[in-house]
């Protein structure tokens, strides 16, 4: 992946780590980010969420958990940690295995993403 530009997104006034892949021509989003806007949780809960559900998917042979990327990003404290990332397509695909109020309007959310690597 050359020429990332990471960015935060904001939904909800929560954020979402998020970077570009000019190559791919698509955002990797920040799991656990994402499980902390549809749990309603705070990022250490977030973390031990996203843990159980990747064990539960892989137990299942889910391929969009098998085929997680990691990508350095920087963290609450400004250091820079491997995260587990999705795009897009696995986003929407792990809405679905994580019930909650917040999943619909995160999907309209993301579906507002375009390929430009705008808002």
């Amino acid at each position: 992946m050359s020429e990332s530009k990471d960015r935060i997104k904001l939904f909800e006034e929560k954020q979402v780590r998020a970077v570009w892949d000019e190559d791919a021509g698509k955002w990797w989003f920040s799991i656990v980010d994402v499980c902390a806007i549809l749990t309603d949780s705070d990022y250490q809960t977030a973390r031990n969420y996203w843990k159980i559900t990747k064990k539960r998917l892989k137990d299942e042979g889910n391929e969009s958990v098998t085929n997680c990327n990691q990508l350095k990003m920087q963290s609450s404290d400004g250091k820079n940690y491997n995260t587990d990332v999705a795009d897009t397509e696995q986003i929407l695909r792990l809405i679905q295995s994580i019930p909650g109020k917040k999943a619909e309007p995160f999907k309209m959310w993301l579906a507002k993403k375009d390929g430009s690597g705008n808002d």
